[in-house]
């Protein structure tokens, strides 16, 4: 049963869990179930996708109950008019804020600007050595990208050198060795923690929020957050 975490008459938006995909894909095969099709079956109504997040990303996730509303939508996060918050997991001490501003490039090749800014929450220190290092440091930050590029926090954050944990296309292979072997967890850390918008029909300010699931939680305590 999929969390909803808002509905009206237009808009319905769920909590989605690390690993779902968000519709039917040709580059995920593998997959059985879809957050799509889930809650289509769950409450018994044709929704369609009001944008994108990662199969491994949890989180908010919107959707349109109809055409003209899913355009509006979809059209309010390409002009960046939806702000957007995160919580993620990263390798090292992050600055207290940072400004990252790194365009980056689609798979035709060309760049696009890209911006994202974050603060650091928590930090940790783990009595767990890594390579050369007695010890292991994370960090805990809230990011608030600008733009919405595709992987556009998991590249922004290995750009600076401190990619999310669990991200095995963009991040540490022996980082995230280590969190499976020591704590059987190969979940990425990124989570979708919020979406404030103008709602596209009554014009109220609609927020969203997500509350962490499972392994983000078990993994805040292994940091001791």
């Amino acid at each position: 049963m999929l969390e909803i975490l808002y509905q009206d008459d237009h808009l319905i938006a769920i909590n989605k869990p690390h690993g779902l995909l968000v519709h039917r894909s040709s580059i995920a095969a593998d997959a059985e179930e879809f957050a799509l099709q889930l809650l289509r079956d769950q409450i018994g109504k044709k929704v369609n996708p009001a944008h994108r997040i990662d199969r491994k990303t949890g989180g908010v996730l919107l959707f349109a109950f109809d055409k003209p509303t899913e355009i509006a939508m979809q059209q309010a996060f390409m002009e960046n008019r939806v702000k957007k918050k995160y919580l993620a997991i990263l390798r090292g001490y992050t600055p207290d804020m940072e400004e990252i501003d790194y365009p980056l490039r689609k798979e035709n090749g060309t760049l696009q600007e890209a911006f994202t800014r974050y603060k650091t929450l928590y930090r940790a220190e783990l009595e767990v050595a890594l390579g050369k290092h007695s010890t292991s440091r994370y960090s805990l930050v809230e990011a608030a990208p600008e733009t919405g590029r595709m992987h556009q926090l998991r590249k922004h954050f290995a750009h600076i050198f401190h990619p999310i944990i669990g991200d095995r296309t963009h991040g540490c292979n022996k980082q995230n060795k280590l969190f499976k072997e020591t704590w059987e967890l190969d979940t990425m850390m990124l989570h979708a923690s919020e979406l404030s918008f103008e709602h596209p029909v009554s014009g109220e300010l609609v927020t969203i929020n997500a509350a962490l699931q499972p392994e983000f939680v078990r993994t805040m305590g292994i940091m001791g957050w």
